[in-house]
């Protein structure tokens, strides 16, 4: 087995041993309606995490009109904008968008950090499904790859959607059983 192997998604029968299989939970964004929450700061790089996002949902089978989208100054905002729109009980999950590169200061580890931490805490305390599209890295060509746009690129924004359209129908699933 190559040493890649275990960095890729798990391939097709996983999780199944012993006559215990895993089930994979909805993944149809359709019929809920979801918020997107981003980071005007490093805003090119936040604005293709976006575009990944919403691109995401729509081919879950969100409608537009069903996606709310609001911007904060910045990553360390992040938190208190989901928190609200959590509050609010009106969507199915929460995506969060930012974008913090490394300086030559400490101010990249509170930043990061405090974005961190806070969506977590949000997402456990109130219970719905916050993705985290916050990309933390140490240089622009960094934040480029990981919000690509491009076929075949990679859209952090994007998996971000896709992991909180999943645990958004864990969740339905997991409260209507």
């Amino acid at each position: 087995m190559p040493a890649e192997a275990g960095l890729s998604p798990a391939p097709e029968g996983a999780f199944d041993h012993a006559g215990v299989r895993a089930v994979d939970s909805p993944t149809s964004a359709a019929g809920s309606r979801w918020a997107i929450v981003s980071a005007r700061f490093n805003g090119g790089i936040v604005n293709d995490l976006f575009a990944g996002a919403v691109d995401t949902l729509l081919e879950a089978g969100a409608k537009p009109e069903h996606i709310h989208a609001v911007t904060v100054p910045g990553a360390f905002e992040l938190p208190l904008a989901a928190r609200e729109l959590a509050v609010a009980s009106h969507y199915a999950g929460v995506i969060a968008l930012g974008c913090v590169i490394r300086g030559e200061t400490a101010h990249f580890e509170y930043v990061s950090g405090g974005a961190t931490d806070g969506l977590l805490r949000v997402s456990l305390d109130h219970g719905i499904p916050i993705g985290f599209g916050v990309l933390t890295v140490e240089t622009l060509e960094q934040a480029r790859a990981r919000s690509s746009r491009a076929a075949g690129g990679h859209n952090v924004g994007a998996d971000a959607a896709a992991a909180t359209i999943e645990l958004a129908g864990f969740a339905r699933v997991t409260r209507s059983s």
